[in-house]
């Protein structure tokens, strides 16, 4: 007998199985913007980014999003958080499938575009999130206690007396993915059940994937090139302004790149010289787990853009698509 979210999931994919999604994928710094909204123009669509750090407000310089007076169409799912709240996969499915919806309403082409290889998935793909909330959850917050008071151990043996696939499928010291797997036990969905879907790669749209990619030397170039215009542009000022609100945390965290590495700047004054040193080999870093991450999807179709103009580019990618 099929569960209320596999029930739910599969009417959602029915429903949305003729709407159109193009999706554009890659690592950092190769392009994907202005290729996107090239796309855009000729297909008559809007964009929707799919990227973690770009749904802050106030965080533009250091993710690269482009400014009200640069867009060239609609953009969605940016600027719809404070830096300080609690985002997540499943909100941002929620914000994405959304728009994605309004899009196709309007007779419009939905363009995702980004480069957080978790938030395409869950904007595309069949992925099952609980419905607790960030913040003021209870169901986690009794989990965490129970961590807390019993120890770990006790919280491990009640998930494998509650869904033992899900405790063989996570080291018995990872609490966190423990709470987790309990907190979506109470919103009706197994995380080994989340697991397997992951593996799968369905997606709910009719779906085209395109992945650009460049000769890494020139890629390299191109990450350089713009963390060094990201500070010409006063990327050191948009920390201080964020410190300044109360968002340190959000500024500290592991995939604020760009952010992070200029905090000591600001609070210690520490190299900025340095600071942009550290900044260029994080992307770097970054940009090589990205194309790991996307390479191991079959559906992407990829483009090598190293010698190819804009135009060039959107060409060669329309030629693939057999809409």
């Amino acid at each position: 007998m099929s569960s209320p979210a596999t029930s739910a999931q599969t009417t959602q994919s029915s429903a949305t199985a003729s709407i159109r999604v193009l999706a554009v994928v890659g690592p950092t710094a190769v392009g994907k913007t202005e290729f996107a909204e090239e796309l855009a123009i000729r297909l008559g669509g809007e964009i929707v980014s799919a990227d973690s750090m770009q749904v802050y407000r106030g965080m533009d310089i250091g993710t690269a999003k482009p400014g009200s007076d640069e867009r060239r169409v609609p953009y969605h799912c940016i600027d719809i958080a404070e830096p300080g709240q609690p985002f997540s996969a499943a909100l941002y499915q929620s914000a994405a499938r959304a728009a994605v919806a309004e899009i196709t309403a309007l007779g419009a082409l939905p363009v995702l575009c980004g480069g957080t290889g978790l938030y395409v998935r869950a904007a595309l793909d069949s992925m099952d999130f609980p419905a607790g909330d960030q913040t003021d959850n209870p169901s986690r917050e009794r989990y965490e206690a129970t961590a807390r008071e019993r120890g770990p151990e006790a919280l491990y043996a009640l998930l494998h007396e509650r869904d033992p696939a899900a405790a063989a499928a996570i080291h018995p010291n990872n609490t966190r993915r423990v709470v987790r797997a309990l907190e979506m036990l109470d919103g009706g969905v197994s995380y080994a059940d989340q697991v397997a879907g992951f593996a799968r790669r369905e997606s709910v749209y009719a779906t085209r994937l395109l992945g650009l990619t460049m000769e890494r030397p020139k890629l390299y170039e191109r990450i350089n090139a713009r963390v060094d215009r990201m500070v010409a542009l006063g990327l050191l000022g948009e920390v201080e302004t964020l410190l300044a609100r109360g968002f340190r945390e959000a500024l500290t965290a592991q995939q604020a790149i760009g952010y992070k590495e200029l905090v000591p700047v600001v609070e210690e004054g520490a190299s900025l010289e340095d600071a942009v040193d550290a900044i260029k080999r994080a992307s770097r870093r970054y940009a090589k787990r990205q194309l790991t991450w996307f390479r191991a999807d079959s559906r992407v179709v990829w483009l090598d853009v190293t010698e190819m103009s804009l135009s060039e580019a959107a060409d060669a990618a329309l030629a693939t698509l057999d809409w």
